[in-house]
């Protein structure tokens, strides 16, 4: 049996540091754009440059802890299925 070959550019393992630095130079353009527009902050805290770059990140880091903190809690044992699901 052969082994599949990757047709794509984005499967080859050897460009993934090229992603990574094209992802990184986009994402500090996006927030440098800040720079060039007028915002209209409601709140104190929203005219801190970078302030939703940084929001976004917290976000995120939150949501994963969530998410963690809810598969802590709703684990099951491993042959909770297998068993008929009784915690017996």
């Amino acid at each position: 049996m052969q082994k599949p070959q990757n047709t794509h550019w984005f499967d080859d393992a050897r460009h993934e540091r090229v992603l990574w630095r094209g992802f990184l130079v986009v994402l500090a353009l996006l927030v440098l754009a800040e720079l060039l527009i007028h915002l209209h902050p409601r709140f104190a805290i929203e005219s801190v440059f970078g302030f939703a770059a940084w929001f976004g990140l917290a976000a995120c880091a939150a949501m994963i802890v969530v998410a963690k903190g809810l598969a802590l809690w709703l684990k099951r044992p491993d042959g909770y299925y297998r068993d008929g699901g009784t915690d017996d």
